[in-house]
């Protein structure tokens, strides 16, 4: 199923002259941010690439380096966040999440939670080039038991991408992963581990149907009953993750504004690598959700020169 974007490739598009336009916003005291966000915004990745590698010929400058020089806070990390390669920035993202304070869990499995297998490898070559260690051997050394076993299960990338459902192995693996929990005395962490991380999406969906059908409940109140702490939290997004990502996406973005404080990073990760992917499924999910546009969360939260690109960007 393809997504719906909000952001496309531009037409009219003449690299040389908007590297020039760039240049020209960055001459005198500040900046024409004005500029900047027009340009970066309503260009594809691929054609801020171009953009780049003109204004390096041109100028003998990099146009990275030159915009984190020129802009400032939050409007500086998406339209930074715009102009990275995707694999390049989900492993920034990654290390960040790992190499901080504390691990940041929920960045990682929403990382890894809504990549394919290609992608998810991709990201992992993308993160061992820039930083020298595997993404593997990282999150290893960062996780433990349970969490760790689930988290390499998801980096080693070996889902079944058929698209193929069986309806009797989902009736099986509903029972097995019934006995792994909720029938017996501990959990057999390892076989739900096993199969949320093995199936393909809609086979899962199908076992999440069934399990409900056994036992007259859904599959998280099991999650809820089973687990505790990071492991339950992180089962319970994979979960909401392969029940629909893009409900998953829209739950994570209001987590990210609602109560006291924006959660930027957050905000700022999926409303840039999204925007050519699926951003306007997303905000229809979110209305849906809660009631009120996407827009409007942003208008409510975020101010300046970052309020007016993310509003760019969703349109």
């Amino acid at each position: 199923m393809s997504g719906r974007p909000t952001v496309y490739p531009a037409e009219e598009f003449e690299p040389v002259e908007d590297a020039k336009a760039l240049k020209q916003a960055f001459k005198g005291f500040g900046c024409d941010e004005d500029t900047v966000n027009e340009i970066i915004t309503k260009r594809s990745n691929e054609q801020r690439q171009e953009i780049a590698k003109q204004f390096k010929t041109l100028f003998g400058k990099d146009l990275i380096k030159e915009l984190k020089s020129e802009l400032r806070g939050n409007f500086e990390d998406v339209i930074v966040a715009l102009m990275i390669p995707p694999v390049e920035y989900y492993a920034k993202q990654l290390h960040k999440a790992i190499s901080g304070i504390g691990t940041n869990e929920k960045a990682i499995i929403e990382i890894l939670g809504v990549h394919r297998n290609q992608e998810i490898l991709a990201i992992g070559e993308a993160y061992q080039s820039m930083y020298g260690n595997t993404l593997e051997s990282d999150l290893k050394g960062d996780t433990s038991g349970s969490l760790k076993r689930l988290l390499v299960s998801l980096v080693t990338a070996h889902r079944d991408e058929s698209g193929i459902v069986d309806h009797d192995e989902a009736y099986k693996d509903a029972q097995t992963l019934l006995r792994a929990g909720e029938l017996f005395a501990g959990t057999d962490e390892s076989t739900f581990n096993q199969i949320l991380c093995q199936r393909n999406r809609d086979q899962l969906n199908k076992v999440f149907d069934k399990y409900e059908e056994i036992t007259g409940h859904d599959f998280e109140t099991a999650i809820e009953n089973e687990f505790s702490g990071t492991v339950k939290e992180v089962l319970l997004a994979l979960v909401k993750c392969i029940r629909s990502e893009v409900d998953y996406l829209a739950e994570r973005l209001h987590g990210s504004m609602v109560g006291i404080g924006t959660d930027d990073t957050t905000l700022i990760r999926i409303v840039a690598t999204r925007s050519e992917i699926d951003l306007e499924d997303i905000k229809e999910a979110f209305c849906n959700k809660y009631g009120k546009t996407l827009a409007e969360f942003i208008q409510d939260d975020t101010s300046g020169d970052y309020k007016k690109c993310l509003l760019s960007i969703v349109g």
